[in-house]
């Protein structure tokens, strides 16, 4: 994988702007002009990871040896959205009360003292439908990095105290959420879209009874969630296979296989009720969310590349896209704004923008981008825009694969997501054949500015409430009544 050049001009052009303004240096930059650096095209070869199957288990391992170090990467089925909503604090909280509430035989400040002893590194995460580990190790301390890794997950001990830290916690999050706008205006926008879906979950005070944390809805939830048929792993960095394996076989023994299959997801069916949602807020900036559902998908339909690549035209990318020049440079209205376009692998997603404003400017900026969005509907791209997104997206794509920690995570997603073994190569050739027409069309098809639902958080009376009665129905919903 080639190391892009750009480091070298950004180090070029820092030194340039540190030296004093002198003959030299004005010559420097004169010979050096932006319109005569040539950058060479980036090179990228898909990553070769090893996929082995150990006791039905997937086993993906990254060979680097640049430097003496090892990673273990545990992917396991079973976020909080596989869960009724009575266990929804308890799903949420595992990964943490894994990794800090102690085991059966080590007590929490015994296991942080091993780690940091051995300089070993963790981190435990969760999502809807998913939760992860990982353990970083020099190589002479890789097989004890995961042999306590498996005592964590398989042995957890709960500790009481930890359990109380961390309902405290997410009960002082919550307690703060009415003093984030920008959490607020997320959280209801959800909710308003996906009503008791998992997705629109928000935790609050109602989930963190003292019997919504109990032990036994913790040891339920990690009997159904940490179990062999759940189970990816993948390993990378400076170790082989057959050094690996019988590191990894006593793993997955001590993981028992599944006694009760998760479900999957239901799909959740998204509200289609165009018009203005107003949180009433007495705030300097007003908080502008606005979206509807749209049913393109993460997959290899050239739809789906042509939307990407839409995307970044309309909102996604940065400064050259048309709703950030519009809304900051053009009018001036905000320092920020940006466009989405959410794309699951198996249910409808999202097309619209956000942005923050001064109330004064909240209505115009809503009209603005939508005029922005059906500037799109109504005609092509430009080449060079097409060119210019291309470019940056590939370009970023390289740069996710600079690591082997980030290649091994991001394909062991690909294979949850049970996308094609070569999508790597999809991916970039689906994006090079984007034109300017088939953009347009994924707009025609799925861009509806009309239909969009726009949340505001802000002050009524200086947005003013005839000037947003023009933007469609306006639904109140006070402060004291949301969430």
């Amino acid at each position: 994988m080639m190391k892009p050049a750009a480091r070298g001009i950004l180090a070029f052009l820092l030194t340039v702007m540190l030296m004093s303004p002198s003959t030299s240096a004005q010559v420097l930059v004169r010979q050096h002009s932006a319109e005569k650096i040539v950058f060479p095209e980036l090179e990228f070869e898909p990553p070769a990871v090893e996929e082995h199957e150990l006791a039905g288990v997937t086993v993906l391992v990254l060979e680097d040896h640049s430097l003496p170090l090892a990673t273990i990467y545990v992917r396991l089925k079973g976020g909080y959205g596989l869960f009724s909503r009575d266990l929804y604090a308890a799903a949420s909280a595992l990964p943490s009360l894994i990794r800090f509430g102690g085991s059966k035989d080590l007590a929490p400040d015994s296991v942080d003292k091993v780690l940091e002893y051995y300089a070993i590194q963790t981190s435990f995460g969760s999502g809807g439908e998913a939760i992860s580990a990982t353990a970083n190790a020099l190589v002479e301390h890789f097989p004890l990095a995961v042999d306590l890794l498996g005592t964590l997950l398989t042995e957890p001990a709960f500790n009481s105290n930890e359990v109380e830290v961390w309902r405290g916690r997410q009960i002082e999050s919550v307690a703060r959420m009415a003093d984030d706008p920008v959490r607020l205006a997320y959280s209801e926008f959800n909710r308003l879209l996906y009503g008791d879906h998992s997705i629109g979950w928000e935790m609050g005070t109602a989930d963190l009874e003292p019997g919504d944390l109990s032990r036994e809805q913790l040891l339920e939830v990690h009997r159904r969630i940490v179990c062999r048929d759940n189970l990816v792993l993948g390993l990378a960095g400076d170790i082989t296979w057959s050094e690996v394996e019988h590191l990894v076989e006593r793993l997955i023994d001590r993981i028992n296989p599944c006694s009760v299959s998760l479900p999957e997801s239901p799909i959740p069916t998204i509200r289609n009720a165009p018009g203005i949602y107003l949180i009433e807020k007495k705030i300097e900036q007003s908080v502008i969310v606005m979206a509807h559902a749209t049913d393109l998908n993460l997959s290899d339909d050239p739809a789906y590349f042509s939307a990407t690549i839409g995307n970044s035209i309309l909102g996604g990318g940065g400064f050259s896209s048309r709703i950030l020049s519009r809304i900051r440079t053009q009018e001036g209205f905000a320092y920020s704004a940006a466009s989405l376009w959410t794309m699951p692998r198996r249910y409808s997603g999202l097309l619209g923008a956000v942005t923050s404003t001064r109330p004064e400017n909240a209505v115009p900026a809503v009209e603005a981008i939508l005029e922005t969005m059906r500037g799109l509907v109504d005609s092509p791209p430009q080449a060079s825009e097409i060119s210019a997104a291309v470019n940056a997206i590939v370009n970023g794509f390289v740069f996710n694969f600079e690591t082997s920690g980030q290649i091994l995570s991001r394909t062991m997603f690909y294979l949850s997501e049970g996308l094609p073994r070569d999508w790597l190569e999809r991916y970039l050739a689906g994006v090079q054949g984007v034109t300017a027409n088939s953009v347009h069309r994924a707009f025609l098809e799925h861009m509806r500015p009309e239909d969009m639902m726009i949340l505001i958080v802000g002050d009524p009376e200086r947005m003013g409430r005839e000037p947003l009665a023009t933007l469609g129905p306006v639904t109140i919903m006070r402060e004291s009544e949301v969430r």
